[in-house]
């Protein structure tokens, strides 16, 4: 003869709610979290998109200012040229 077993159902159903009760509750734990995880994404995407328009901002500055130093550099050597020139007397009295 089996062996019976004398449970009553609803204590296994109670059982069972209160398992499926704590999945669900780390079930909305886990999508609180994912949602969070999502929302830093997007700040993090957001900060890195102002920051690459600053760095094209420098680096048009930087642009401008290297052909500034260029320029002065240029016209400091047209300069000392031009004294030496003078001071040698490489060109003839007038």
């Amino acid at each position: 003869m089996p062996p019976t077993l004398e449970t009553d159902l609803k204590e296994i159903f109670a059982k069972f709610d209160q398992r499926f009760d704590r999945l669900e509750q780390r079930l909305d734990g886990m999508q609180k979290d994912l949602t969070d995880v999502k929302l830093s994404q997007a700040q993090i995407r957001g900060d890195i998109q102002t920051l690459d328009e600053k760095v094209s901002g420098f680096g048009k500055r930087l642009e401008n200012q290297e052909f500034v130093n260029r320029s002065i550099f240029a016209a400091v050597i047209v300069t000392i040229l031009a004294g030496a020139v003078k001071f040698f007397g490489f060109l003839p009295n007038p």
